[in-house]
């Protein structure tokens, strides 16, 4: 984990950059594509899903969650997988992947503004790409 400062125009500038955003999110649905069929399944985007930090809120602070927390968590598992299944086909492919991705990020973006924030941000996630691709670009001015 890194502690960085980020605004919009940062996401922005790498959403932007298609050779660094597609690159990084074609790497990224390699990983997730365990069969190697070129689409994702739910089982198979599950563990992306999984690692969204804002769903441990569901938990409250209790060791196991309750049965209305667990069915609360399935339904935005599923409503998340349905966002990025654009065609709704049951299974997502790199466009709808790239697509959904960039729209994510661009939220973020204008979520963000102008005004810098500081976050930590997990290692080799998509901000800390996107600020990491930043940090790069001003060491070479």
């Amino acid at each position: 984990m890194s502690v960085v400062v980020l605004d919009g125009a940062t996401i922005r500038d790498f959403v932007e950059d298609e050779g660094s955003f597609n690159g990084f999110v074609d790497s990224r649905f390699a990983v997730l594509d365990v069969d190697n069929d070129g689409l994702l399944s739910y089982a198979e985007m599950l563990r992306e899903l999984e690692s969204i930090p804002a769903v441990d809120s569901q938990f409250d602070g209790a060791d196991e969650p309750s049965a209305e927390a667990n069915e609360d968590v399935r339904k935005l598992y599923g409503s998340l997988f349905a966002q990025f299944d654009r065609d709704g086909s049951g299974a997502v492919d790199l466009e709808e992947f790239r697509a959904e991705t960039r729209a994510m990020l661009l939220a973020v973006a204008n979520g963000l503004g102008f005004l810098p924030v500081q976050m930590v941000l997990n290692e080799g996630s998509l901000l800390k790409t996107a600020v990491d691709r930043e940090c790069s670009r001003i060491a070479s001015l």
